[in-house]
């Protein structure tokens, strides 16, 4: 990430601290040259940061493809999420602004998407 000298790189850095601090249980390491979070060795949500103009978080169930829930795994009233499947969605962040408008909101679907997909 150093290297990487980003654009969005603040942004980045509150996302990665939003996302630990919501649920203990993860660990980071590096996918798509970004931020991934794992339960195991089970990926949960990959930080997709090029091209660099946002950020987004893609919420997943790991890499392999299983069978759909008839519904979404979690329910988002606030529409933050852009689901693509029923358990695969993308938050999409273009500025700081954005991401500490939605903390609150994005810290409990990080909790509840890691609950729902355990």
């Amino acid at each position: 990430m150093d290297e990487l000298n980003h654009p969005l790189r603040q942004e980045i850095e509150v996302l990665r601290q939003i996302i630990l601090e919501a649920e203990k249980s993860l660990t980071e390491n590096i996918k798509w040259n970004g931020p991934n979070y794992a339960v195991g060795e089970e990926d949960r949500i990959t930080m997709r940061i090029q091209p660099p103009k946002q950020i987004q978080l893609v919420f997943h169930r790991g890499a392999k493809v299983k069978e759909q829930p008839k519904e979404k795994l979690l329910k988002d009233d606030a529409g933050l999420l852009d689901w693509r499947t029923n358990d695969r969605a993308v938050a999409s962040f273009k500025n700081l602004a954005v991401i500490e408008a939605s903390r609150e909101l994005l810290s409990r679907i990080v909790s509840e998407w890691i609950k729902s997909t355990l």
